[in-house]
């Protein structure tokens, strides 16, 4: 197993936006290698910061890392189901959640996961490392459940023509290895595709947030996080892509939306108050320092909601 590496994206944005309060009870959902936990920790006397990861490589690095600090306390774990964590451990309100979306740079990096379409190795792609496999969809499903998956978390034009080679691949053999996914993706897309950055990169996004089941997992992530949130306590979310912060945008407009009667009404009846503030009107975005020593920083946005 490679060292759980990861750069934290927006790391000191992310963290001023929960406001901490030193001691305060602080919930940093995807701890990955601990880079936004471990200045979380820096800015706690009292107070308690509980990271959560659902993968067990980044749970060795955290626990380790964090191994002499008292306010730390680490949870395996998937961050959808924060609030049954922590109402366990005997905590009904926190005053801070932040969650990083989507894949690490370990992750990716660690050839043996199955994310990258650079490394051959097992077609995997699992977060927690259990459960259903990238190789079990494409091995499976038929075409049009794979061409789906493929046009709606890939945004993938060809998904069609995809989908069709990999069931016309697999009734030869299993596909079992990203390269081999990788040339079946690249043999069906028109030649000026594979000229205009790598093929397989949209797919590879698509089949790793239908294996996790990413934004499912995100928008039970922000109800269990507004749930736990005491009134004043801050939610800081990254995205990585558009699926995902539309999934985030959508969901803080709506959790801060005040009366819903047409306007034509001279009284209230519908009784809706806002249930949160917006912080960040629009998306917090990295600046160009941040983009020059980590690139994959580029696509990311940060946006902050105040429970009220």
């Amino acid at each position: 197993m490679k060292e759980f590496s990861h750069i934290p994206v927006m790391l000191y944005e992310a963290v001023d936006g929960l406001n901490i309060d030193p001691d305060g009870i602080y919930v940093d959902g995807t701890a990955g290698g601990g880079g936004h936990s471990s200045e979380i920790l820096s800015r706690l006397s009292g107070g308690r910061l509980y990271s959560i990861d659902q993968d067990p490589d980044a749970i060795r690095t955290v626990t380790e890392r964090f191994r002499d600090n008292p306010n730390s306390v680490i949870i395996q774990g998937n961050f959808s189901e924060m609030k049954t964590l922590l109402t366990e451990r005997g905590v009904e309100r926190v005053d801070g959640v932040l969650l990083d979306i989507g894949v690490s740079s370990h992750q990716l990096d660690d050839g043996e996961r199955g994310f990258s379409f650079h490394e051959d190795a097992p077609l995997d792609m699992r977060m927690s490392q259990s459960g259903v496999s990238a190789a079990d969809l494409v091995n499976t499903l038929d075409r049009d459940s794979l061409s789906r998956i493929l046009f709606d978390y890939g945004e993938e034009k060809y998904a069609r023509s995809i989908a069709e080679g990999i069931v016309r691949a697999r009734a030869e053999k299993p596909i079992e290895t990203t390269l081999e996914l990788s040339e079946i993706i690249k043999s069906h897309v028109p030649q000026k595709v594979r000229r205009d950055g790598h093929p397989a990169r949209k797919s590879f996004q698509a089949l790793r947030i239908a294996v996790n089941r990413e934004l499912e997992v995100l928008e039970k992530g922000i109800e269990a996080a507004y749930e736990l949130l005491s009134p004043g306590g801050r939610l800081c979310i990254i995205t990585f892509h558009s699926l995902e912060d539309r999934v985030v945008k959508r969901a803080m407009a709506e959790l801060s939306q005040g009366c819903t009667c047409p306007k034509d009404f001279p009284v209230c009846v519908c009784g809706n108050k806002p249930k949160v503030k917006l912080i960040t009107r629009k998306p917090i975005t990295p600046g160009e320092e941040e983009l020059r020593d980590n690139p994959r920083a580029r696509s990311a946005k940060l946006r902050i909601c105040e429970k009220l």
